[in-house]
């Protein structure tokens, strides 16, 4: 547990009765806060379209959090690689990485987006996700000034920003060939987690990027004072989950009490205990010896937290708490 690393990916998930700015400032200040803890990385997020998640556009976010940062590690989690052209990508890190000289990473994902409708405003459908491993080869590329056509990113070229690759069904198997660090979820499915992770290990190539396997396990975990104040925390997601699966949208948080208050369907209510479970949640005693055991069945060696909620302030002691588990 001393040797874990541990970061945040926050979505700047939009809550009830806030705006979409409110959010991102949230963010920025999370950041903040999180450094003073001592976590490794704060990474942001790429949705379009979604009125639950203010985060749109993730290198201009982190801009903002690693100017308002001076030591925490920043980056994405992830930029959608298929949304954009690599060269682009490559000359937004690049100002990015000149701007914050060593604390940049580059997380990278093959979603093409959350609905038809947003594909289509982008441009996109759901095959070009097939084409991932190959924009992520020209992206790397430019980094290297490899490009065949003659062109160099500027100012990408010559500098070392971390890439990583969000590992979602093939994603393991890319980010294997590929040589790069893997990040995985969800902790709500152990086993297909650990077979994911088997796979990247059992046909990793060792790269310019990362000489060996590297494993950043990524999940909800929620820490408070007793058990039913960490559950409290995971309650505004499960909703907000179990509305855009009945529902057609992904909603704003709403606070725990009003969600409790709610009449349930079937179906929702089903959707909604699903939400709850499988997550790592309770007081710091129960949090570290899961999170202990996670960690001695997967050889991670870092723990991505992506814990969303409404209470900030919540949220922000379940940090603190985790923080705590972590140095000892």
């Amino acid at each position: 547990m001393d040797s874990v690393l541990l970061s945040v990916l926050d979505r700047s998930r939009t809550r009830e009765g806030h705006t979409h700015p409110e959010a991102l400032r949230d963010t920025v200040r999370l950041a903040r806060e999180l450094e003073g803890l001592g976590y490794h990385r704060v990474w942001v997020s790429e949705h379009h379209g979604v009125p639950g998640v203010a985060g749109s556009a993730p290198t201009v976010l982190a801009a903002a959090v690693a100017g308002a940062t001076r030591t925490i590690r920043v980056g994405t989690g992830g930029v959608m690689l298929p949304n954009h052209r690599p060269l682009v990508v490559a000359e937004q890190f690049g100002v990015l990485e000149s701007l914050f000289p060593g604390r940049i990473d580059m997380g990278l994902g093959r979603s093409v987006g959350f609905t038809d409708g947003v594909r289509r405003a982008l441009g996109r459908d759901k095959g070009d996700a097939a084409d991932f491993e190959d924009r992520l080869a020209e992206l790397l590329g430019w980094f290297r000034g490899t490009s065949p056509t003659g062109v160099h990113a500027r100012p990408a070229e010559g500098l070392t920003v971390p890439p990583f690759v969000l590992a979602m069904g093939e994603g393991a198997g890319i980010a294997a060939r590929a040589g790069l660090p893997m990040v995985i979820g969800d902790l709500r499915n152990r086993e297909k987690m650990r077979r994911g992770i088997d796979h990247y290990r059992d046909r990793f190539r060792p790269s310019v990027w990362a000489a060996e396997p590297y494993v950043v396990i990524s999940g909800t975990i929620a820490v408070a004072g007793t058990p039913e104040e960490a559950r409290r925390l995971l309650i505004p997601e499960a909703w907000s989950m179990a509305h855009s699966r009945t529902r057609g949208t992904f909603p704003p948080l709403s606070p725990a009490e009003r969600v409790e208050a709610l009449t349930l369907t079937g179906k929702e209510r089903d959707f909604y205990e699903s939400g709850l479970t499988g997550h790592i949640a309770g007081t710091e005693e129960q949090v570290a010896h899961e999170l202990e055991t996670v960690l001695k069945e997967t050889g991670a060696q870092e723990v991505l937290v992506t814990t969303s909620t409404y209470d900030r302030e919540a949220l922000l002691d379940s940090y603190r708490r985790l923080a705590a588990i972590t140095s000892g």
